[in-house]
């Protein structure tokens, strides 16, 4: 009996460090991808703003945290990790980019815009990985090098600059806190529904990128201009689409983002430059037409 025991102690002993020892090295992440992550529950996110870029769009420059502002989320899964992402790209490093992430063995799950009349035009390349999260990072850091995606991260210039909204009102109206980050106000409204990918449950953690999206920069004046995505499933797009018009929103894509999530997701972005408490209320209106929670 007593060598039972301690056979059993041992063989715990070693199921235990090995458990250990395949927990990810995220110190190691962060130093191959130049940067600290946002941490939410046992995701790691990673943001790759275009802050090279100077994009405008109806007369409005652009910031980062507006629309340019890529991201890579890993969590930990049987093997390592799971990572999915959006990065921002110019045209001309799309192929570049993608043709280092297949020879990785990292998946393309889509390309598309986001945004309609922007100058330069940008585009969104949504990857996605499983494995040793080290190697993945280091295989989407060396693509990434194929663009002038900044690598390594400035030191701020100066103060954030101060959100001229009424981020009291936006927040009543929206129904969830909004928080600011350089200069924009934003909200992540999360779904009620659980949502996979591959097997992995992704809710209700925002950061992997099925949480609803909701920007507003000021424009002056009380204006805002407002983008983002809505996360919804196929029978909620066209009661979205008609609440956004209604209001006065421009729907400017509706697309896929992932390949085998459950249930299936289709993601519309939107835009508009009015005043921020009339467009709050037409985005609140299309959030009622969604299985979204409110805080």
């Amino acid at each position: 009996m007593r060598k039972t025991i301690l056979a059993l102690i041992g063989a715990s002993a070693c199921f235990i460090a090995s458990a250990h020892a395949q927990d990810p090295d995220w110190k190691k992440v962060d130093e191959t991808l130049g940067r600290k992550p946002a941490v939410a529950d046992d995701v790691h996110r990673y943001g790759f703003p275009r802050t090279d870029l100077t994009v405008t769009l109806d007369g409005v420059t652009i910031k980062p945290a507006l629309a340019l502002g890529g991201w890579l989320a890993f969590k930990p899964a049987h093997g390592g990790a799971m990572v999915m992402g959006d990065l921002v790209l110019l045209e001309t490093e799309i192929n570049p980019v993608m043709a280092k992430m297949i020879a990785s063995g990292l998946e393309i799950t889509a390309v598309h815009n986001h945004l309609l009349r922007a100058s330069p035009a940008t585009f969104y390349m949504h990857v996605a990985g499983h494995g040793d999260p080290v190697k993945l990072a280091s295989a989407i850091h060396d693509a990434l090098a194929e663009s002038k995606t900044p690598l390594t991260v400035a030191a701020p210039a100066g103060p954030p600059p101060a959100i001229d909204l009424d981020t009291a009102k936006l927040d009543q109206v929206i129904g969830v806190k909004g928080q600011a980050n350089g200069g924009v106000y934003q909200f992540n409204v999360k779904r009620r529904d659980p949502i996979t990918e591959d097997g992995m449950l992704l809710t209700p953690v925002g950061a992997m990128g099925v949480a609803i999206a909701i920007n507003f920069q000021p424009t002056g004046a009380g204006k805002a201009a407002i983008t983002g995505d809505f996360v919804l499933t196929s029978d909620e797009v066209n009661p979205v689409i008609v609440a956004l018009r209604t209001h006065g929103i421009e729907v400017t894509a509706l697309h896929s983002h992932m390949l085998d999530e459950q249930p299936r997701l289709f993601f519309m972005h939107f835009w508009a430059n009015d005043d921020a408490i009339k467009l709050a209320n037409g985005l609140r209106a299309a959030l009622d037409k969604t299985a979204s929670t409110k805080s």
